[in-house]
Formats: structure tokens, sequence, C-alpha cells
């Protein structure tokens, strides 16, 4: 609603420059006219708005409904941003795989101004000798297959840690929040590897403060903005989103920049030995100058990964259990699997899961119906490009609508409905080769973390299940749950999950 009535005030003003921007219009090339008269189809556009108001609080459904009468591959004009969407899998293969070095960059949303972090931060920045850097890093220290098997045991820590917590909480008859129950154990998988410390630890307050934060960060950057729209906006910053950014990057900031320090200091003396850890590593490097990345590139990495990290796992894992929870009969068929593979209340091992292709087949399900971001991050055209007959024209922003592919009923049969069986015996994945399922993205901006968290997921959500039962909070039954989406960059329930834990 505070968009919508920003929108009629935007409009008021841009009223007064309208002429000027016809002006400017009339004065663009030939060769631009020409490429715009082949767009995609688009629904109808009213003067200077295009087609904001279509959007509404929910944009990942309203594009997806808009789809289906326009088709896979349709245009907007979101103020002066053309905006193509895809929404079919055959489309998203076009843009992530057959054109991926035309689209591999992003559309630079004005959120990410804040802090410069559309120049640090590896999510936004292009591909380039900084970005291939970043990676580089990242996949030898932190995300790759080597080190991940490496720390394996520290993520089945994390989670022992989680089951005791449950375990206490199922004791005194507390309620259970899912989504910060499993934010803790992330959270404090990712500061171990990363500083040697649990950020969450028995200090409750600070992590629910961490994840208040994280969300709020999420939130503000998926919200729909008009200074994205309007150049001319940028600097007003209409809904204060930059500002919002900025107060709660600066409060992560703060904390990452507190390890640095406190780390430089313990190096310095001789006879204090390094943890060994990411932290100690990304120090090295930069003292080493072994890659070109300096201590700003390092906070803004941190950031990147804590965020992302934390909060894409936390929400697949909170709907996950919100689903097998409203439907018992795939919750108890799941929990026989876990218990004739490992025992009954037993800790699920990451050596474990090849073995469980139903509980494999939940997690598929729960990212078709629920990815993370719906709308990937957005691309940027870097060249005029013909898709199937239409042009997409250079600086277009291009948005690839993963929430629609995975509920597009051509491909899935009852796509509204959760059915793990469907991946039974199937070769589709969630890695970015199948389109069908592009949760993660794909082509080179497929997500760095895609493996962590897919082995996070089956631990944590195979664990709670295998060594607890679930009673919904008093007068909540599967009917009743609220499943209402929150929409920002990331996907989030609207009502948290909250349930009894009973040991089995």
């Amino acid at each position: 609603m505070k968009f919508l009535v920003s929108c009629f005030l935007c409009l008021l003003f841009f009223m007064c420059v309208y002429v000027l921007v016809q002006v400017c219009s009339s004065i663009t090339s030939t060769r631009s006219r020409a490429s715009s008269s082949k767009l995609p189809p688009g629904p109808r556009r009213i003067p200077i708005l295009g087609n904001l108001l279509d959007l509404g609080d929910k944009p990942h459904k309203s594009l997806a409904e808009l789809a289906k009468t326009h088709g896979p591959i349709m245009s907007l004009k979101l103020g002066n941003l053309i905006t193509v969407v895809i929404s079919s899998a055959a489309m998203a293969r076009e843009i992530l795989q057959t054109n991926d070095l035309i689209f591999n960059n992003r559309i630079i949303i004005d959120a990410v101004r804040a802090r410069q972090h559309h120049e640090l931060g590896m999510p936004w920045i292009p591909v380039s000798p900084l970005w291939r850097n970043l990676r580089k890093v990242c996949d030898l220290h932190m995300l790759g297959s080597q080190t991940l098997d490496a720390t394996q045991y520290l993520r089945h820590k994390k989670i022992e840690q989680l089951i005791a917590t449950v375990q206490e909480s199922s004791r005194l008859g507390e309620v259970v929040d899912i989504g910060q129950a499993a934010f803790n154990a992330t959270l404090n998988y990712i500061s171990s590897t990363m500083f040697s410390v649990d950020l969450a630890d028995s200090n409750s307050q600070r992590a629910r403060e961490f994840k208040k934060t994280v969300r709020a960060l999420v939130e503000a950057l998926g919200k729909p903005n008009l200074a994205d729209y309007f150049s001319l906006l940028r600097r007003v910053d209409p809904h204060g989103v930059r500002h919002i950014i900025a107060i709660h990057s600066d409060k992560l900031l703060e904390i990452f920049e507190g390890m640095y320090d406190e780390r430089l200091q313990l190096r310095k003396g001789q006879a204090s030995p390094t943890n060994d850890d990411f932290l100690d590593t990304l120090i090295d490097i930069v003292e080493n100058k072994t890659e070109e990345l300096n201590r700003i590139h390092v906070m803004h990495l941190f950031l990147d990964l804590f965020v992302a990290g934390t909060d894409t796992t936390t929400s697949t894992l909170e709907w996950g259990m919100t689903e097998l929870l409203c439907n018992p009969k795939i919750l108890r068929k799941a929990r026989a699997e876990l218990e004739k593979v490992i025992g009954k209340a037993r800790q699920v091992q990451e050596s474990d899961i090849a073995c469980l292709p139903y509980l494999q087949a939940i997690i598929k399900e729960t990212l078709r119906m629920h990815p993370a971001a719906p709308l990937l991050l957005p691309r940027r055209a870097a060249a005029d490009v013909e898709i199937c007959g239409f042009t997409v024209p250079e600086g277009t922003q291009v948005l690839v609508n993963a929430w629609a592919i995975g509920r597009d009923p051509s491909i899935w049969e009852m796509p509204s409905s959760f059915i793990p069986e469907r991946f039974l015996g199937s070769e589709i994945d969630v890695k970015g080769k199948h389109f069908e399922l592009i949760p993660f993205a794909g082509g080179q901006r497929l997500c760095p973390a895609l493996d962590l968290s897919l082995r996070m997921l089956h631990i944590m959500l195979g664990s709670l299940i295998n060594c607890f039962d679930w009673k919904l909070e008093d007068g909540v039954t599967p009917e009743s749950m609220n499943m209402e989406e929150k929409f920002g960059l990331m996907l989030q329930k609207a009502d948290p999950l909250r349930a009894i834990p009973i040991p089995l």
C-alpha cells in the first residue's frame, strides 16, 4: 500500500517533467526504435509509471499471472526501465545458458549502492578480475567440495547443539520458533568456520538481533523502490531504502571489523598460533597481496556470506518443516525412511544423505514451491540480443521468475500441491542444469554456496524430524496454518512456524 501511494505521488511529480521526458524520448536512435518495436509482448502501460502498478505487493505472483496472458517472455516498462520477465524453463535456458555471457551481469538496484556495496559485493559486481578473485577464494577456502568435506565435523557439531536445545525445550514443554532455531545453528556454523566463534552461543538475544538485522536487510533489498525506476529520484532516496540498508549494514560491518582487528592483535604475538580459519586465510591473502583483495573487500564478502548464507537456508528449512507439518502422511513416510536407514531418533550425518532419496525429494519439492529468491537476482543485457524472435535491448533488466517456473502446470502435475514423490526416480536436480528447477540460478552466476546450503538443509531437516515428533501451537491445525509469503529479496514465511517438540 505504501508503495502504491508513493507511485501516485510520483505520478504527480513526473507530470511536471513529462514534456521533458517526451523530448528526450524523441531523440532516441533509429536502432533503439527498431529494437523497441520488437520487444516481447506485455501488458498495457500507463503514462510515466508504465507497469509499476501491475507489480503489487507480491511481484512474483503478479508477474506469473501476467505471463499466463502475455507469454513466457514478456516485457514491461517500470518507470523508465525496460524489463523482460522470463517465466518458463525453455526461456530460462536461453538466458542462463545459451546467452549467459550477455546476461551474466546485474542491474544495480539502488539499495545496494549503500556503502558502495554495488562496487564491492560479490553478487552485484560484474564478472571481472575482482569477481573471479572473490569466487576463487570462496571456492578454495570456504565453499568448495574439499573444504566442505573437511569441515563437516563442524556442521555435525552445530546440529548436535541444535538438537540439544530443542530437547531442552521439549523437556520444558516450550514452543520452538523453527526459523530462529535453524538460524542459530546456521549462524554458528558460518561464524565458527570464519571466526572460530559461535555468534549465537548462549546469548540468544544476540542471535535474535542478528536475525532481525539480516531480515531487515533482505526485506529492504526486495522492496519495490521508485529510485530503481526513475533515475532522477536516486538523489532523494524516496523510500529511505538506502538509509535503512546503510544502518543495518553498519551493524554487521562493525562486528566483522571487530573480529578482524582482534585477530590482527592476536597474530602480532609471536607465540600466538593462528586459528587456521577463513579469517586467517583472508588476512594472509590481504597481507601477502596474493589475490589483489583488501580489507574492505573482505568486510563486504563477510556481509554477503552471512546475509545470504543464513537467510536462504533458514527460510527454506522453515518452509520444509511447514509443508511436512501440513502433510502428516509425508512426514510419516520421511520418518520411516530415516528410521530404516539410520535408526530411530538419530542425528543425520552427511554420509547418510545419498541413502535417503525421499528426504532429498522433500528438499527439492520445498525448493520448487518456495524458492528462496523467487525472481533470482536481476540481470542486465550487455548488448541487443534476439530471443525467440523478440529483441531484448542493451541495458534491459531481465527477471527470471523461478517461482512461476516451479509452478508451471505444463511441467509439473498438480503444481500447487506438495508432492515429493514427483522427484523419486527423477534426474532433475537443483544445480543449475535442469531449468525446470533453478532456485540457485545458473550459468556463471550459479550460487557459490549451493553445496553448503544443500548439506545443511538435509542434515538439519532430517535430524529435526527423526529425533522429534512435532505438535503445532494450541489452536493451530494444518488446515488453519497461515501459508502466506512475505516478499523480499528472499521469500520468507509471513508468520513464523512455531511448534512443540516431542521426543521420539
